[in-house]
């Protein structure tokens, strides 16, 4: 057996879960009903954590946690933007703006542009 990923997150671990589930890689999950040890235990073991029941899969489990991660990186990436109805400024998680509720527009909107860095 092989530890393959562990995590607080429990939604990238339960992502992690369908892939291997639908790639038909055979896991093996500890710590997965723990949580409510937090406080009493270390950190390190309430975490959830995926282990491989055959190494042979390894390389293939490898390659989904690392693109799961690239995923959850990526979509962190959210720029300000500028409200066009009425010019106010959002933060880049919010979908709507917070002043008149119009939508945020869409990224691939020539004249629509994130706010710049100071």
């Amino acid at each position: 057996m092989e530890k393959l990923f562990g995590s607080d997150d429990r939604f990238l671990i339960q992502r992690l879960r369908s892939e291997l589930e639908t790639a038909g890689i055979p896991y093996l999950m500890k710590n997965e009903y723990v949580a409510g040890a937090v406080g009493e235990l270390p950190w390190q073991d309430v975490q959830q954590q995926v282990w491989l029941l055959d190494e042979s899969w390894s390389q293939q489990a490898g390659k989904l946690v690392h693109t799961l991660q690239e995923d959850d990186r990526n979509s962190g990436e959210k720029t300000d933007w500028q409200c066009q109805q009425c010019g106010e400024a959002n933060e880049g998680e919010f979908a709507i703006c917070w002043q008149c509720q119009a939508p945020k527009p869409e990224s691939d909107c020539p004249q629509c542009s994130p706010l710049p860095t100071p």
